[in-house]
């Protein structure tokens, strides 16, 4: 009986003798988008862990961040951190793996990274776990600055940065130090979890000669716009108003000029006149999130690239023709439910992560008259159509423009921009400006800018199309035209159709 005390004490003081405890640090580490980062853990007191089971996971633990058993790193991974992790040393004082270092390095930081990482170390008789915290950081863009004068003598002070997390701070400041008052401020948050900052104030000559207007994150980190008001304002200020009033009579009147000699000058070219202009389009404007600088149909062009239809992710109710070009609901189709039936789309072949390109569609086909149901715009790559609306959002990868019948036009954007456009778009062309995070929407053949969705593209984006269910005409995706030498030709139709009947 002795005996088997005896040894079942050294049993107890054998298995003391091989516990261990995970050890973390106890402040967040802080890194930034892009950057790699090394969180740090080792087991205490030190010993050989290259025979141990080291787990890094994040939810599941049994989808891992990085699993290292029997020696070596097991291929068993969650998708999205395959081939971003490694272990490594936690300092040039350590001794790795030997003298228990088990840290994790993680590169290619994104938003989506930022929170706890658990790192578990498991032996034969003992194991423990523990949390590091991951902060995410991000530092925008340099604040750019657009001056607009007022009527009343000021200047309005419009200021924007994108690229931010977490979301930034804005502090206005005059050219001795004192910080002016914002007129306002609005934040957007991008598919990459990253925000853009829009912010105003109206400055007057005796507020300050230099403007500057800083954004900041948490870490103190900031970055900082300036502009100088004094060649904007005039210099008299109790005449501020007349001279306000006098330049906007003769800018009116040159513009009215030039928009005269432009519309002779079209109606020469194209040989009828232009359509007439819808009243609400300034209003229109004004709720787009952003403008794009003014292009011509012919600058368009040269952007232009081959669209066609990936037949690989074809929704099966979809019929689509032989070149990939031309597609609409099936016959078989039965669209019963109520509303615009997004599950019915077809993803684009070709991807874009950089670079302007530029593509058409028709909407119409003779004589049929023009659809009334479609959905057109973009979608990062592996995200998948739903149903329901709610679900296309750009957070979620969707960014278009759709047309619901009677319903009328409208975007997906956080806040839905309702659109009345008339008249009803017949040739609809795109153009994803990836790198300044914009795409728009113009009606060619009334050569006319419609829309532009402001957001922030990550990874691979790729065309998107919805035909909706019902109409007569199919969409057609336009062939790419030949460059065009002379202006003389802008009459003619941006993108030639070359497609087979579907």
């Amino acid at each position: 009986m002795s005996s088997i005390i005896i040894a079942f004490l050294l049993n107890l003081l054998v298995e003391s003798s091989e516990s261990f405890t995970v050890v973390v640090p106890g402040d967040p580490v802080v890194a930034h988008v892009g950057s790699s980062v090394i969180l740090p853990c080792w087991i205490s007191p030190p010993e050989n862990a290259e025979a141990l089971e080291i787990r890094w996971y994040r939810h599941d633990f049994n989808n891992p961040v990085l699993l290292y058993n029997h020696g070596k790193i097991q291929d068993t991974q969650e998708e999205s951190y395959r081939n971003r992790t490694s272990l490594s040393l936690r300092s040039d004082q350590s001794g790795g793996l030997k003298d228990g270092d088990v840290s994790l390095r993680l590169e290619k930081l994104s938003v989506q990274d930022e929170g706890p990482f658990r790192c578990y170390v498991s032996g034969e008789s003992s194991y423990d776990s523990e949390d590091v915290v991951l902060k995410i950081m991000a530092l925008g863009s340099t604040p750019v600055l657009f001056p607009k004068p007022l009527d009343d003598g000021r200047v309005n002070i419009s200021c924007r940065s994108s690229g931010w997390y977490p979301e930034p701070s804005v502090t206005w400041t005059s050219d001795d130090g004192r910080v002016l008052r914002p007129g306002g401020s609005s934040h957007s948050r991008g598919a990459d979890g990253m925000f853009s900052v829009h912010s105003w104030t109206a400055v007057s000559r005796s507020d300050a000669q230099l403007v500057s207007c800083s954004l900041s994150i948490r870490t103190g980190e900031l970055k900082e716009g300036r502009l100088n008001i004094q060649g904007i304002m005039p210099s008299d200020a109790s005449s501020g108003p007349w001279k306000a009033l006098f330049f906007t009579l003769l800018i009116s009147a040159l513009l009215g000029l030039v928009g005269f000699m432009l519309y002779k000058h079209r109606e020469k070219l194209t040989g009828k006149k232009p359509a007439e202009e819808n009243c609400e389009e300034g209003t229109m404007e004004k709720l787009t999130k952003a403008v794009v600088e003014d292009m011509t149909m012919e600058e368009l062009r040269r952007h232009a690239v081959e669209i066609s239809i990936d037949r690989e992710r074809l929704h099966p109710d979809l019929t689509v023709s032989k070149d990939c070009k031309i597609m609409r609901d099936g016959p078989g189709y039965n669209h019963t439910d109520e509303g615009f039936p997004y599950e019915l789309c077809a993803f684009g072949a070709q991807r874009f992560t950089s670079g302007r390109h530029y593509w058409e569609v028709d909407l119409v086909r003779s004589p049929n008259p023009p659809k009334h149901y479609w959905l057109i715009g973009v979608v990062k790559e592996g995200s998948s159509a739903s149903k329901h609306r709610s679900a296309l959002t750009p957070s979620a990868g969707f960014w278009f423009l759709c047309s619901d019948g009677p319903h009328g036009f409208h975007t997906n954007t956080d806040q839905s921009i309702i659109l009345s456009l008339n008249p009803r778009p017949e040739r609809l062309g795109v153009l994803l400006d990836y790198d300044d995070g914009q795409l728009s929407f113009y009606n060619v053949t009334e050569r006319k800018h419609l829309l532009t969705i402001s957001s922030r593209f990550s990874g691979s984006v790729v065309p998107l199309f919805g035909p909706g269910a019902g109409d007569q005409s199919p969409i057609t995706i336009l062939d790419c035209p030949e460059p065009v030498e002379s202006a003389a030709e802008s009459s003619q139709p941006l993108l030639s159709n070359n497609s087979s009947d579907a």
